[in-house]
């Protein structure tokens, strides 16, 4: 019988996981990706009485593989808080999905636990930019103001790590941070010791995000902001969270930001104004390999020549003239 861990590679899918190994610890098959390698479940091979976890990648982008698995014989458990569509009923699956915006997959975990390691689901909701739900989770913790920062930046510093085309765009492999973390039974534990990864994670995020600064936004109205980003690698690594900076500064503005994907054309992330958590899934869904959740989505790979509809489509989504960018 083999145990097969399948986590996104982002702040998100990592601290799922270190919630629920640190509760059962298991020795595991690690299968990750970058933040945009969605369809893990490719990956696994299975035999009856496998015991599978997913975690923080849609079902709706895995359901054929999923269906592989299970009449393989294999058992899984599933959480997400992406588009599902509809969740079959089997023998083998058990599924713990909620596709509200305002809810990730490490509070979903956090839930199923009973918060015995809730300062990891905080991480990771910082991580997924949902401030509030982080702080709202937090309150039971009894954090002072600087440790409540303090796992903000290191939730953003992990989430950071997960995006670039190609994991050797990456400060840390996934499944390699995910070890690293592993060794410490909280946040804070991890950021203390000095020999950790902390230091490279955090010094890259700010490095890349002083870049990313000084690009001109490429069109901007008051309703939506396109950003594109140069063809660099630091430039694929900071798109997402750069994309979650803008949103908190601007909550009344939809954003997406643009990195050129090394087959061609574009990788874009996708947020949905932060007072409209809308949209964001079913825009990117119009496009090829698009995909995502209400607040945040993205598109994995779109055409150059589909960069002036995509801006047109933003624009309309969030109800702005685009004569008026």
């Amino acid at each position: 019988m083999a145990i097969v861990d399948v986590f996104n590679g982002d702040a998100d899918g990592i601290c799922a996981l270190l919630q629920l190994r640190l509760d059962t610890p298991r020795k595991s098959e690690l299968v990750t990706g970058v933040k945009r390698d969605i369809e893990l479940l490719a990956r696994v091979d299975a035999q009856s009485g496998d015991e599978i976890t997913v975690l923080d990648i849609s079902f709706e982008k895995n359901r054929s593989h999923l269906e592989r698995v299970l009449a393989q014989g294999a058992e899984v458990f599933y959480i997400d808080h992406h588009a599902a569509g509809v969740i079959p009923e089997h023998a083998g699956l058990t599924t713990l999905i909620d596709t509200d915006p305002n809810i990730c997959t490490s509070l979903l975990v956090d839930q199923h636990l009973g918060g015995k390691y809730r300062a990891w689901a905080v991480t990771a909701a910082f991580g997924d930019n949902m401030n509030q739900s982080a702080e709202q989770a937090a309150k039971q913790l009894s954090l002072s103001a600087n440790e409540l920062e303090v796992l903000k930046t290191l939730g953003i510093c992990i989430n950071y790590n997960g995006y670039g085309s190609a994991i050797e765009d990456l400060h840390f492999p996934p499944d390699q941070l995910y070890l690293e973390l592993a060794s410490y039974s909280t946040p804070f534990d991890f950021i203390a010791d000095s020999q950790s990864a902390y230091k490279k994670l955090h010094d890259g995020y700010y490095d890349d995000l002083s870049l990313a600064e000084q690009v001109a936004v490429e069109c901007a109205n008051e309703c939506a902001a396109v950003i594109i980003l140069p063809d660099e690698i630091w430039s694929r690594r900071i798109s997402g969270v750069y994309g979650n900076q803008l949103a908190n500064q601007y909550p009344e503005r939809a954003h997406a930001i643009l990195s050129h994907h090394l087959k061609g054309g574009y990788v874009v992330s996708v947020r949905a104004p932060l007072s409209n958590k809308t949209g964001a899934d079913e825009l990117c869904k119009e496009f090829p390999s698009g995909g995502g959740r209400k607040g945040a989505a993205g598109i994995n790979q779109l055409p150059v020549d589909q960069l002036d509809r995509f801006i047109a489509r933003l624009n309309h989504r969030y109800k702005v003239n685009p004569s008026q960018g």
